[in-house]
């Protein structure tokens, strides 16, 4: 997601460090799996200095030692405690930098007086609202808080309007039929054979909690012929969750008993796709087998939320959170002009927009089109996607934090306006002069 904003920070006001724990991928992956793209050399072509830290993983006291001797003045976190945890666990507390920040991976506080700011915007946390929920001061973006780079990266399908039709007794084939079509891939026999609308969640599984997945019992049987797709993530929970459909779908007697009720046929319904590697098919598949996505809560769909949205999946969500993580959705429809599908009232009005768009095919063919047209909107871009405007609001940020510092200010929240220069959005000459492989590094 974030890879993209390198390639447009202007030289004259800031120097770019990465510094990078992990190891590379393997060059057979990046070969078959990624088909020759390496999203690591891109970063790296695009910043001052790519530093390969791996030997000092686990050494966090001669890591923040490193990064002092760059007298580096902003310190940004990508990962906060997801994945690995902070990397080389403890670097941020030895204060290597004056001014340390976490951005986009993870999405709530450090709960650590060492880390002074972290970016949102203020859909996703409310001013005043959400200050009780961190330790750190709130830097507010304009338009959406996330960085996403879909837009600007070939190997990333982009939408189309109209489905790519295949005959119904051939296989399927990665970018043909519709979501109807394609039946989540089900095995023959299995559900309906005249689908009339899939819904899907590709998040992983634990992000689902149980009010969540009796909302899609309900949308299932209120859409009839309806199928949900999601995706085995893990493999072994696709078993959990159909006992759960299973056991939600009936009742218990006086005495204890329980009576089945229509959970053979909700989880004949119920389908999963397995999991792709290559995350450009992974996020194509959402055209083929998706016609709305059902939103996790309350951990809320983010890389997987933004692959759908770009593949033309328009995402239904709740909206009654207070948290960061319930809310990355609910701020991304507004910006989009789909507020029509934040559910501001809970689990009962998240089920019933479900129900009425997958019922009303021109309330949904509406949604679609206006989606992708976001996505397709050229000269100047749309601003959810446009990501050279992003990164002048996100300088403007580094700028203020790092002002505040120098005039021994402590860290207070930052709200950033849209200057004129970035509100006019990103034309294709600007595209086109910051190439993805660009060339920097050291």
């Amino acid at each position: 997601l974030s890879q993209d904003m390198y390639r447009f920070f202007d030289p004259s006001r800031f120097e770019i460090h990465i510094f990078s724990f992990g190891p590379p991928d393997s060059p057979i992956f990046i070969q078959h799996g990624m088909r020759g793209v390496d999203w690591r050399k891109r970063v790296q072509s695009n910043v001052d200095y790519f530093h390969d830290l791996q030997h000092l993983t686990n050494d966090h006291i001669e890591a923040a030692r490193y990064v002092r001797d760059q007298k580096i003045h902003i310190l940004i976190e990508w990962d906060g405690y997801a994945r690995q945890g902070e990397r080389a666990q403890g670097l941020f507390g030895l204060r290597p930098a004056p001014v340390q920040m976490l951005h986009q991976e993870y999405l709530g506080t450090s709960g650590a007086l060492y880390v002074d700011y972290i970016f949102t915007d203020k859909v996703t946390s409310p001013p005043h609202d959400s200050f009780v929920f961190f330790t750190e001061k709130l830097i507010y973006m304009p338009n959406h808080f996330f960085s996403k780079g879909h837009a600007m990266q070939s190997e990333v399908a982009v939408p189309t309007h109209d489905y790519v039709q295949r005959s119904d007794g051939e296989a399927h084939v990665l970018g043909t039929g519709t979501p109807q079509q394609n039946r989540c891939l089900a095995p023959p026999g299995v559900g309906p054979t005249d689908v009339s609308f899939v819904f899907c969640n590709w998040n992983k599984l634990l992000k689902n909690n149980p009010e969540t997945v009796r909302s899609w019992i309900r949308i299932l049987r209120e859409v009839p012929d309806s199928i949900l797709c999601l995706l085995e993530n893990p493999k072994a929970g696709a078993a959990y969750l159909r006992k759960f459909v299973h056991e939600a779908a009936g009742t218990t007697d006086e005495s204890g008993h329980f009576i089945p009720g229509d959970g053979d046929d909700l989880n004949s319904r119920i389908h999963f796709l397995t999991w792709e590697k290559n995350p450009f098919d992974h996020q194509r598949r959402n055209l083929d087998f998706c016609n709305i996505m059902l939103d996790s809560f309350p951990y809320n769909g983010h890389t997987v939320a933004q692959d759908s949205l770009y593949a033309g999946v328009p995402i239904v969500t709740r909206s009654d959170g207070r948290d960061m993580s319930s809310r990355v959705t609910t701020s991304a429809n507004l910006v989009l002009g789909l507020s029509h599908l934040n559910a501001n009232d809970g689990p009962k009005q998240y089920e019933e927009i479900a129900i009425e768009i997958a019922n009303n095919k021109s309330l949904y063919q509406d949604t679609r089109t206006k989606l992708i047209d976001s996505c397709l909107q050229r000269n100047p871009m749309h601003p959810y996607w446009d990501v050279a405007r992003y990164v002048k609001n996100f300088e403007q940020g580094l700028q203020k934090a790092w002002d505040r510092f120098l005039r021994g200010y402590k860290p207070d929240h930052i709200y950033i306006e849209e200057t004129p220069e970035a509100g006019v959005g990103t034309f294709d000459e600007e595209i086109l002069t910051h190439p993805p492989e660009g060339g920097n590094g050291h």
